[in-house]
This record gives C-alpha cells, sequence and structure tokens, in this order.
C-alpha cells in the first residue's frame, strides 16, 4: 500500500512541475529565463527553510558531513529550470514535459541497471526497455499536433 501511495504522490508531483513549466514559462517571457528561474529557487529556499526549522525530524548526517559528491544533485534543477522556462513558449508544457520524462526515464534506467550514485541495482528488462519507444512515440505525436495547430 505504502509504495502505490508513493506513486500517486510521484504523479502528482510530476502534474505540479507541468503546472510549474507552464507558469514559470510565461513569466520567463514577460521579466526573462533567468529572473524566473531565480524566482523560483529563491521562494523554494525560503519555502524550504521553513519546512526544515520546523518539521525536520534529526538526522544522522549533516550536509557537511555526507559525501560531497552528493551535494552536486542540488545542481541539477538549475538546467531543468532554465530550459523549461525556455522550452515551453516554444514547444508547449505537454512536449516539453514529455521531454522531461524521456530524458528522466532513460537516466533512471541507467542509474536503476548499473547501481550508480549507490542507489540499488535494478536490472532492465523488455518491459522496461519498451517504455522508451512509447514515450518517443508520444513526444512524436505530441509535438506533430503542436505544428499541425499553428
Amino acid at each position: 500500500m505504502t509504495e502505490m501511495i508513493m506513486i500517486i504522490l510521484a504523479i502528482v508531483a510530476g502534474a505540479a512541475l507541468s503546472m510549474q513549466a507552464a507558469v514559470n514559462g510565461q513569466l520567463g517571457e514577460k521579466v526573462g529565463v533567468l529572473k524566473s528561474a531565480f524566482l523560483t529557487f529563491s521562494v523554494g529556499a525560503a519555502i524550504t527553510a521553513v519546512l526544515v526549522l520546523f518539521l525536520q525530524t534529526p538526522q544522522p548526517e549533516t550536509l557537511l558531513t555526507v559525501p560531497k559528491w552528493q551535494l552536486a544533485g542540488a545542481l541539477f534543477g538549475v538546467p531543468y529550470i532554465i530550459v523549461m522556462v525556455t522550452a515551453v513558449p516554444r514547444v508547449g508544457t505537454a512536449a516539453a514535459t514529455v521531454a522531461v520524462i524521456l530524458g528522466q526515464l532513460s537516466m533512471g534506467m541507467l542509474i536503476d541497471n548499473f547501481g550508480w550514485l549507490d542507489n540499488p541495482q535494478i536490472a532492465l528488462s523488455w518491459h522496461r526497455v519498451a517504455a522508451i519507444p512509447c514515450l518517443i512515440i508520444a513526444l512524436a505525436l505530441i509535438y506533430r499536433s503542436n505544428r499541425k495547430a499553428e
């Protein structure tokens, strides 16, 4: 049951990311891509700081004691936000989102398969590999429908 709740929460988070991309795409067109990205990270940092102060339970490690390579994860959000703010007004929220999901799925499968970044190893299967062409087809269909709408 807990796994199903986590999947549902991940779907909700994905929906929130699409909404964020749509809003930030519009904002980026008006105030600039970097200002939009800055706002996203500033507000996110402020909200997260409040959550850390009031809700975070004590952990055995701190940001100063974890392996330093794990801190690099904070950098990966920057290109995502900048690319989405730039891409959404040009290709649409759906196409940009499916493209991101295709990249996430592809890298996620590699991380799982090889156990990279200290993650558990989950072997590739034909079921997993079959998802890639499905997303490529989805991306092509969505992008093609965008072209017809113009």
